[in-house]
C-alpha cells in the first residue's frame, strides 16, 4: 500500500526538505513512482521506495558541500 501524499510530506520534512515545499514534493513523488511502477515492473511502494532515497542521497551530498 502506498502512503497518503501527507505521510510521504511528513517523511520529506524528516530527510530535510524545507516543509513549505514537502506537500507538492509529495504529490510529484507519488505521480512519479506510479509512472515507474508502469514502466519499470516494480511495484509503486519500491518505485516510491527508490526515489526517496535518491532524494536522501541528493540533501546529504547537499549539506555536505554546504550548498
Amino acid at each position: 500500500m502506498v502512503p497518503s501524499d501527507s505521510e510521504i510530506a511528513q517523511v520529506l520534512e524528516s530527510l530535510g526538505c524545507p516543509a513549505a515545499q514537502c506537500p507538492d514534493m509529495a504529490a510529484q513523488l507519488c505521480r512519479r513512482a506510479r509512472q515507474l511502477s508502469e514502466t519499470t515492473g516494480r511495484t509503486p511502494e519500491e518505485a516510491l521506495t527508490h526515489l526517496l532515497r535518491l532524494m536522501s542521497q541528493g540533501w546529504a551530498a547537499q549539506s555536505r558541500t554546504g550548498s
